[in-house]
């Protein structure tokens, strides 16, 4: 399970390095506080500045960047919005695509037209070699700091 859903954490990472984002932190050990019940969680910082129609597309990309990456490991192609565990991802793209798309059928054209382009990306050789590095990394120590994502992306950045 750890291998798992460090992939689908790594998914997130990955794609928010390549955007431009800062992640401070992932884990695949969360604090099970009084929030909803999670088995990972990536911190997540985005440049300041104004919100421009790229920066919600990236945070679509970053949404659903987990759930890709878990269903390429899983070797299974579920649609994002029908696994349960993926819910708060799939709130995350549905709304941020609202910016975009205020009708339903586009927007739901949008997203899995991005999760289709991104299903392409970490199916690449480049794309899945950058998302193993940090997944061997994370379930190696469970939970990793901004400076040692970085290390491990350099290669990819």
């Amino acid at each position: 399970m750890d291998e798992l859903n460090a992939y689908h954490e790594a998914g997130h990472a990955v794609m928010a390095c390549l955007l431009g984002a800062r992640v401070e932190s992932m884990t695949i050990d969360p604090d099970w506080d009084d929030g909803p019940e999670r088995y990972g969680d990536v911190t997540i910082c985005w440049p300041d500045g104004p919100l421009t129609k790229s920066g919600v597309e990236n945070r679509v990309k970053v949404a659903l960047a987990g759930p890709v990456a878990e269903m390429i490991y899983r070797q299974e192609p579920f649609h994002p919005a029908v696994v349960p565990e993926w819910a708060m991802d799939w709130r995350d793209a549905w709304r941020w695509a609202g910016k975009l798309f205020k009708e339903d059928r586009p927007r739901m054209q949008y997203i899995e037209q991005t999760a289709l382009e991104l299903y392409r990306f970490f199916d690449s050789d480049s794309g899945w070699a950058a998302t193993a590095a940090l997944v061997d990394h994370l379930v190696a120590h469970e939970t990793l700091e901004a400076e040692e994502i970085m290390d491990i992306m350099a290669d990819w950045l």
